[in-house]
């Protein structure tokens, strides 16, 4: 791809590096406008500068991954309705419970004379309402009631059975190399009628903001590649990361992690999947697939170095700042300081996996 002209290549520069800084400080002094909106304004200068035409923004969205993450979530919310998220949590409370090593048993040895008596009497006078209500229901049927709470016990265990059973089929699914957003979207349309109510509360749980994030992201990074300053930074570094040597597989990694964390993973890919494999190709068969793998593995990891990294660690940003009463903020630095350690561990492991 050619440079762009002077005048664009700064102009988008600038656009890039104000949708950059807000999505790493979204309470920034100057413009506290957050992640979302600052999302928005690179992309709408991306157009104003005329790097962008207005068709060319709306063609870089790429509403794929927009369908997929509204499905993914539409799902996590009917999940969490179902429980899913509190009977898993009850499980890691279990565990943690138990590997403490402290068993709780308490002896009535050890009961005051005050609390055996009231633990007795309250005995006693269950024992006596349930001879009671036998005695006086005898061979009545059960009221009415009681019957429907039984009735309404039994049809949520039954719905609660029929979300696990869709999430399972949505996760076949993908795994048996369906397309993903149209099973993600699929599995929520599914759950919506089985519901069989008015589906706006599982909606109103969507994280918009994020979806709106990931607009202005697409627009802002198409622009920015429009002023080629992603191809001659490719272009440098093609000749150091040749990969049928180790050199340049560290290299290759280290390309594929900036730039995942500067313009997230997904248009990384989108960046360098073509150069990379046209790369590999001169070299041999075996390696253009090695290729392929490299990115998707270091792509992948790359996600958890730092919040612009994938699309899962602002979501979790998202939904930990809206936690009533307990919302914690996740800071760009307080993710680094893990991020950084953890990813280069992991991807030095993996590199080391596909080199054997």
């Amino acid at each position: 791809m050619a440079m762009a002209a002077y005048v664009k290549l700064i102009l988008g520069s600038v656009a890039f590096s104000i949708f950059w800084v807000l999505a790493v400080f979204p309470t920034v002094p100057l413009l506290p406008i957050g992640r979302a909106a600052g999302s928005l304004l690179g992309g709408i200068l991306m157009v104003i500068f005329q790097i962008l035409t207005v068709d060319q923004a709306y063609q870089a969205i790429d509403l794929s991954i927009l369908v997929l993450l509204f499905g993914t979530m539409v799902v996590s919310g009917y999940l969490e309705r179902a429980d899913a998220f509190k009977y898993l949590g009850q499980q890691d409370s279990t565990v943690a419970f138990n590997g403490d090593g402290v068993d709780h048993q308490f002896s009535p040895a050890t009961m005051s004379h005050v609390e055996t008596t009231n633990v007795d009497s309250v005995h006693h006078e269950s024992l006596r309402n349930r001879v009671n209500s036998k005695q006086a229901m005898g061979a009545a049927e059960v009221p009415w009631s009681l019957n429907g709470a039984y009735w309404d016990h039994r049809n949520q265990k039954l719905w609660k059975s029929c979300v696990y059973i869709v999430v399972v089929g949505m996760l076949v699914s993908l795994l048996m190399g369906f397309n993903m957003s149209g099973t993600a979207i699929t599995a929520a349309l599914a759950l919506m009628i089985l519901d069989f109510k008015d589906a706006v509360p599982c909606l109103e749980k969507v994280s918009y903001s994020l979806l709106i994030f990931f607009c202005g992201m697409f627009v802002t990074v198409q622009g920015f590649n429009k002023t080629g300053i992603p191809s001659a930074l490719w272009e440098l570094m093609e000749p150091y990361a040749k990969i049928d040597e180790i050199s340049g597989i560290v290299v290759l990694a280290l390309v594929i992690l900036v730039l995942s964390n500067l313009v997230s993973n997904v248009p990384t890919v989108l960046l360098l999947g073509a150069r990379m494999a046209a790369s590999a190709a001169l070299i041999s068969t075996a390696y253009e697939k090695k290729a392929w793998l490299i990115l998707a593995w270091v792509s992948t990891v790359a996600g958890n170095l730092s919040l612009l990294g994938s699309a899962a660690s602002l979501i979790v940003c998202e939904q930990a700042s809206r936690v009533p009463n307990l919302g914690y903020t996740l800071t760009f630095w307080n993710h680094l300081k893990f991020g950084v350690p953890s990813t280069l561990l992991v991807t030095g492991i993996g590199l080391l996996l596909l080199k054997s």
